[in-house]
């Protein structure tokens, strides 16, 4: 065997054979374009504002061009029921019924124009109404690849430039009247075909199958095509060899062909299908030690990526509870929220792993899209809860499960930290008050409490329970109902779900703009105990409770 040394790593020529990381891909039911007018006069066109960012400024600048330029087509402009991520099914009838035409827009986020693409592509298919969605030339790859796994590959998407929020009218104006950065042709040229020429179909079918194996070859090659392929986090990872799988596989009584759970980006890209054995091959990549493999199979269950497409960049947050934390070793103490232990490191890597490779890739412009990225994301904040030294009930308690239970819980978001030490005894509510105020409004407050503050709150505020500190911690957290109404993610999440009548939400659309209202649902307020005792700092995490899932039930 010739062995050499190269980038201070022992590299072998011997050829070797590994498992393929990538989850199986969704079926896909082929879909059919609505036919087409031979033109627009006399028509009515629906302009459909998806509630995401000014979309329905950029679409009254299209309607403005229709109506001087072609008044002979008759437009309506109206706005989805609710927020950009629902079905709005009352909408689409009244197109149906009322138009014969729809232009969709604006798709100018990694989520919202995935959404918009499912929603003209339900409107040309269901319904039958020749549509046409409008998006920024950034989402082009995300709107190609999530119009294939929604069936109509060939559905029609006109580009403009980004950004749409915050640009004048005229602005606005210029980019219908111009050209579409990707194609160089007139914008409103492009819509106008889009409504009155059958889109084609593609030549050929795209392939969907996933190989088990890749190789064999040299140990080298193999490093190399992981990482060309984008199936790691540029680290160094184990090649999952089938020996390594095996062990790992060893670890649970469940069939390595049994279905764990399915990942996607984002909504309506589709979702991947992920085995126990493709989880193992994942978590022998992240350098997961067997044991800890029930704890990984458990955050593959939870059907919630970490790898999530958002362009606001977020992470995921873990929390293991429950006797497993002694039995594999995970740090509840000093640094455990740091990269100082092997299962805290290695089971969030590899949750990373299997959420990436388990939704078909995470491709930076393509099916990744965090504008400024997130650093949390290398192991996505994984910890154990400190109950031995926590004078509140533990989390996987509150949730339902019993002292004995081993589990794993899911927080999605960890955009906003805010950090403090202790609580001081004249003013320490009005410093909670400024830290709460440094979250974002469509998370959450999570706070992550070291032994030393939790007791403290106690001792200033009598907060004996979670439930108390809760109640006190959404009451503190208001702000004046104009400043939260204008507050851009509101508007984008909140504001569209509290005009279709959703609760808590609806009732601050009563409040005046000057009446403090709650920044928080109360429900979303959580707090874990973590932390060695080395002083009494603590932090507020913004993120969203997801989910809880038993550990014990994938022994």
């Amino acid at each position: 065997m010739n062995v050499v040394e190269q980038e201070g790593r022992i590299r072998t020529s011997a050829q070797v054979s590994v498992l393929n990381p990538v989850g199986h891909p969704p079926k896909v039911a082929r879909k059919s374009a609505a036919s087409r007018p031979e033109s627009l006069d006399g028509r009515t066109v629906y302009l459909v504002d998806c509630r995401f960012d000014d979309s329905i400024e950029l679409l009254k600048q299209v309607q403005a061009w229709l109506i001087r330029h072609r008044p002979q087509v008759k437009t309506r402009l109206v706005s989805l029921s609710s927020y950009y991520g629902s079905d709005d099914p009352k909408t689409w009838e009244e197109i149906k019924a009322n138009g014969d035409a729809a232009i969709l827009g604006v798709g100018h986020c990694s989520t919202c124009a995935p959404a918009v693409t499912a929603h003209a592509i339900t409107l040309e298919s269901k319904y039958g109404v020749p549509t046409v969605a409008l998006h920024t030339d950034k989402f082009d790859k995300v709107v190609r690849s999530t119009a294939k796994v929604n069936g109509l590959a060939h559905a029609p998407a006109v580009f403009v430039p980004q950004p749409v929020m915050g640009k004048s009218e005229a602005e606005l104006a210029a980019y219908v009247a111009g050209r579409n950065p990707l194609s160089g042709r007139p914008v409103i040229e492009e819509v106008i075909e889009a409504l009155t020429r059958s889109p084609q179909p593609p030549a050929a079918e795209f392939d969907r199958s996933t190989p088990r194996l890749v190789g064999p070859d040299t140990e080298e090659n193999l490093h190399r095509l992981f990482l060309e392929n984008h199936w790691t986090d540029t680290l160094p990872i184990v090649l999952p060899t089938e020996e390594r799988v095996a062990e790992m596989l060893a670890h649970t009584s469940h069939a390595p062909d049994e279905v764990v759970g399915h990942m996607q980006a984002t909504a309506n890209r589709g979702q991947w299908e992920l085995t126990v054995e493709k989880v193992a091959v994942n978590a022998v990549m992240a350098g997961a030690w067997p044991e800890y493999f029930p704890v990984i199979l458990a955050l593959a269950a939870s059907n919630i990526s970490a790898r999530s497409s958002s362009s606001s960049s977020a992470s995921a947050m873990v929390l293991v509870n429950g006797p497993i934390r002694h039995e594999i070793g995970m740090n509840s103490g000093v640094g455990a929220l740091g990269p100082y232990n092997h299962a805290n490191a290695t089971i969030g890597r590899a949750y990373g792993f299997l959420s990436q490779n388990g939704q078909g890739g995470s491709v930076v412009g393509e099916t990744y899209m965090g504008s400024l990225g997130n650093g949390y994301t290398y192991n996505n904040l994984t910890f154990a809860e400190n109950e031995e030294r926590s004078p509140f009930t533990p989390l996987h308690v509150q949730k339902g499960f019993k002292p004995e239970d081993s589990t794993v819980s899911i927080f999605w978001g960890c955009r906003s930290t805010s950090f403090g030490l202790g609580l001081r005894e004249r003013y320490w509510r009005e410093h909670v008050r400024d830290m709460l105020a440094g979250v974002d409004a469509i998370t959450a407050p999570v706070l992550l409490l070291d032994p030393i503050a939790a007791r403290q709150f106690i001792d200033r505020g009598g907060f004996d329970t979670k439930e108390k500190l809760i109640a006190w911690l959404h009451e503190t957290a208001r702000m004046p109902a104009g400043r939260y109404w204008d507050l851009q993610l509101v508007q984008n999440y909140v504001y569209p779900r509290a005009t279709f009548g959703e609760e808590p939400m609806a009732s601050k659309l009563e409040a005046d703009p000057d009446e403090l209202v709650p920044t928080f649902d109360i429900r979303n307020i959580n707090v874990i105990v973590v932390g060695g005792e080395a002083n009494g700092y603590w932090q507020i995490m913004g993120a969203t409770y997801r989910t809880t899932v038993s550990v014990d039930a994938w022994r």
